[in-house]
């Protein structure tokens, strides 16, 4: 069955506009409350958590209301990065997690996603029995009265719990003194817990992208935003930049000099590192298709190798999961170390990077060449639908032009964002020059067809 409300990462949209209103908040906060309940006659509670964007405040009150509408206790958290959230239901033993942020996007967009109690997103089988509650009205007739209603509380403490667990990730051994540090947090949930953890370490962070006001979040800043902290770096003279995204799960590093170290480094700078340590279970790290060919050619140097899945970080962690594996992540900064967490962690990958680079006593620019990137190029082209590209014509003959060009030299994907209405068109190949033009051709038969 095809999702209708859920995406690749939960339910997303522009906030106050369907899905994406009180009245869906409600009704997915009815159904999850039911999803999650067993038949015990035990109190159940769910754990909610948001980012910092302004339509925060009325979804988590239609969530709260929507739970607590169905006999489930909800403990409010507050602004959280998204893996405070799992990591917080898994601890509290809460029968599930619900985070509301939209991520990377901009601010008037907003988003729900569920983990279980375990702490991992869910899998498409339960968000396709969360939507077929909602568009089949099945739970109209199902309302608790008295003593049966859900309560609702505000766990206080949710921060410094999170602080806590993120800081015992760290080498016992080690600390972060002599390290300066520049930090953006995109003005997002991040912006209390990262800059406590790593100056509790002991480094020097320079923050930015720590002062929210409800409609700046990853505003020209974070993970999105690279060049700001390059240029901080470079003016402050720091040994390197963090940068998360809205939520903190994903993070995006840049080196000494301003260079850029996207995720598919940092799991080539990890994952290396890990067989020298013997930690790399199977000696694998998990990947999606977007990852650059320079992972495997950099994990096979090292006697590893990469398996790829769809993109999305929960596939990510289900492969993960079913196969014993430890390690994985996503090129835009998703990091999932699974010894750890259950779920991408920005500020808990960045720790990791960091403990490489105090054991060694490297400079991350140095560490960064454990991998060379093939030129890459990804075009965004906005579509008024979601056709099978199959299906038109003129659209797949450009895509087999542009694959028989490349041949086992390069490689096309072309695939549909599972949370924006754009068309990702990624290439890589030898020439730069070239595979800039082979994306421009494509993206230019793609708007012809389905652009807006």
């Amino acid at each position: 069955m095809e999702k209708k409300l859920f995406g690749t990462d939960g339910v997303r949209g522009v906030a106050n506009i369907e899905p994406m209103t009180t009245e869906m908040a409600m009704q997915l906060g009815r159904a999850a409350a039911f999803v999650f309940k067993d038949d015990t006659s035990r109190r159940h509670r769910v754990v909610i958590g948001k980012d910092t964007r302004l339509s925060g405040y009325m979804i988590e009150n239609a969530l709260v209301a929507g739970i607590c509408s169905m006999g489930v206790d909800v403990l409010i958290v507050g602004p959280l990065p998204t893996p405070g959230i799992a990591f917080l239901t898994s601890s509290m033993r809460a029968d599930a997690g619900v985070v509301i942020s939209a991520s990377h996007n901009p601010y008037q967009d907003n988003g729900i996603k569920f983990f279980s109690s375990t702490g991992y997103k869910l899998p498409d089988d339960l968000e396709l029995k969360i939507e077929d509650l909602i568009i089949n009205h099945r739970l109209d007739e199902l309302r608790p009265i008295a003593d049966e209603v859900g309560k609702a509380y505000r766990i206080s403490d949710a921060i410094g719990r999170y602080v806590v667990f993120l800081k015992n990730t760290f080498p016992k051994d080690l600390d972060l003194q002599g390290l300066r540090i520049v930090l953006d947090c995109a003005h997002g949930a991040g912006y209390r817990v990262a800059p406590a953890v790593l100056t509790e370490l002991g480094a020097e962070v320079i923050p930015i992208g720590v002062a929210p006001n409800g409609t700046n979040i990853n505003e020209g800043c974070g993970s999105m935003h690279p060049e700001v902290m390059a240029e901080r770096v470079r003016e402050y003279r720091a040994d390197l930049g963090i940068a998360l995204d809205g939520d903190a799960d994903r993070v995006i590093f840049v080196d000494e000099n301003g260079a850029e170290v996207d995720g598919d480094h940092i799991m080539a700078l990890c994952g290396t590192e890990l067989i020298k340590t013997g930690q790399l279970k199977k000696k694998t790290v998990v990947a999606t298709v977007m990852s650059n060919m320079g992972l495997d050619i950099a994990m096979k140097k090292a006697g590893g190798k990469v398996i790829r899945t769809a993109v999305g970080d929960r596939y990510v962690v289900e492969e993960m999961l079913k196969g014993g594996y430890n390690l994985g992540g996503e090129q835009s900064g998703h990091m999932i170390f699974l010894d750890h967490n259950t779920t991408g962690d920005g500020i808990l990958s960045a720790l990791q990077v960091l403990s490489i680079i105090q054991r060694s006593g490297k400079k991350l620019s140095e560490l960064a060449q454990v991998m060379t990137s093939l030129p890459q190029v990804l075009v965004n082209v906005k579509v008024r639908k979601r056709a099978d590209l199959q299906d038109i014509a003129p659209i797949k003959k450009v895509i087999d032009e542009v694959e028989a060009e490349l041949g086992d030299k390069g490689r096309v994907l072309v695939r549909y964002s599972g949370t924006e209405p754009l068309l990702r068109i990624m290439i890589e190949g030898e020439n730069q020059d070239r595979i800039d033009t082979l994306a421009d051709q494509v993206a230019a038969v793609v708007r012809e067809h389905l652009g807006t």
